[in-house]
This record gives C-alpha cells, structure tokens and sequence, in this order.
C-alpha cells in the first residue's frame, strides 16, 4: 500500500497515512519456511506432512503480517507512529533523510532515548524533534518510503 495525503474537509479524515509494508520477496521466505515444516514432518506420513506444512505457513505469515503492519498517520493535530501519538504542536521541524542519513541516524548517530519506529527494507526515514519540555524523547525517527509528503502532512497541520 502507498502513502497517500487525504484532502478532506472534516479534521478526523487522515491528512496521511502509510503502512510500512513488508517486501513481497518476504512472503516468498515464508512460502519456503511453510515448506520446510512440511519437509521436516515428512517422515511421519502425508497428514503429518500436511499439518507442519500448514502451521510453520500459518506462523511465518502471522509474524511478517504483523511486522508490516506498522503505520504511520496525521489525523486531526497528531502524528500517531505505530503505539505512539503526540500532538504536532509539541513537534519540532521534521527533516527528511535520504538513504545514507537514515541509516547513520539509526546507528550511530542515535538516542537510545529517541523514539525510533524504523523498518530495515524502508531506506528513507523522517526525524522530528520534539520540543515538548516534559517530554524525554529528544526526537522521532520514522522509516517512510514518502518522506516529503509526512512532513507536508505535517506542515499542514501545524499552519492551522
């Protein structure tokens, strides 16, 4: 699924909203690992066979189903990144970062107090400062295929 900026009139619509969505090659490793537990159970007869084929697919899906399904959106005056939410009021200028900065930003250019939703397969990423004081975490780093569009989402938010 592409990100995608929702013009919309009511301030609940989305203004942008991405999945970070696993690779399709991803799905193809867990057709192999859905084989393998079929081959490994092979010796025990057809059903058997049958039945690891179908469980080790069934759980090898289930994990790259839910490791993709992060999301990252503006809705209303927040930006809700995976579990989090925060207010855009309490945000800081966001930056895009090309491949090379994303990836120092993610190793050693990193907070450990930072909130970091990252996917490894998403080569760009925003980093949003958060200028709230009670606020710990100094920044937000989100993995994004569509950099450009999150902060003009954002942007837009904030020129309300």
């Amino acid at each position: 699924m592409q990100p995608s900026a929702t013009p919309s009139g009511s301030p609940a619509a989305p203004r942008y909203d991405e999945r970070l969505t696993v690779p399709r090659s991803w799905w193809l490793i867990t057709a192999l690992v859905a084989v393998s537990g079929g081959l490994v159970l092979l010796p025990l007869g057809t059903v058997p066979m049958l039945g690891g084929l179908i469980a080790a697919g069934a759980l090898a899906a289930v994990g790259v189903s839910s490791y993709g399904s992060a999301r990252i959106r503006v809705v209303a005056d927040s930006l809700v990144a995976g579990d989090a939410r925060i207010p855009v009021p309490a945000l800081g200028e966001p930056e895009a970062l090309e491949a090379e900065d994303a990836r120092a930003w993610r190793s050693y250019k990193a907070d450990p107090r930072a909130f970091m939703l990252l996917r490894s397969y998403v080569p760009t990423a925003v980093r949003v400062p958060v200028t709230d004081p009670e606020d710990p975490t100094p920044y937000l780093y989100l993995s994004t295929r569509d950099p450009k569009g999150l902060i003009a989402a954002l942007e837009a938010v904030r020129e309300r």
